[in-house]
């Protein structure tokens, strides 16, 4: 079911719950693949790993490899007006917040799929 999160580890456990975690996981390497964006996501990631590692992967693009950030959220199809309405105090915080929308992103792809398409 599609909700309002407060937060990525609230989503992530969702997805858990829903039993689509592993089809999340996969949607998220997809879409990396497609921006050409190496994330490697090993069996058995915890959802507090999968959280870290996401927001570290996307603090690193937007520090050293911004045009590849902005690949990575068209391809996710990130709306500019969510990123443009993010409140900014630093990159760390950028970072997790962007990662949320990614994660928040995802899911609905997923849910949606599962939803109309079993």
């Amino acid at each position: 079911m599609l909700s309002n999160f407060n937060n990525s580890l609230e989503l992530l456990e969702m997805a858990q719950k829903e039993q689509l975690y592993q089809n999340l996981l996969l949607q998220l390497e997809k879409d990396f693949g497609l921006a050409n964006v190496p994330f490697i996501l090993h069996e058995g990631i915890t959802p507090t790993e999968l959280k870290s590692l996401l927001h570290e992967k996307i603090y690193v693009l937007i520090v050293e490899k911004f045009p590849q950030y902005l690949n990575l959220l068209y391809v996710v199809d990130i709306p500019e007006e969510e990123i443009g309405n993010l409140p900014f105090s630093d990159v760390v915080d950028l970072s997790a917040q962007v990662a949320f929308l990614v994660l928040k992103r995802e899911w609905q792809k997923v849910w949606y799929k599962h939803k109309y398409h079993t």
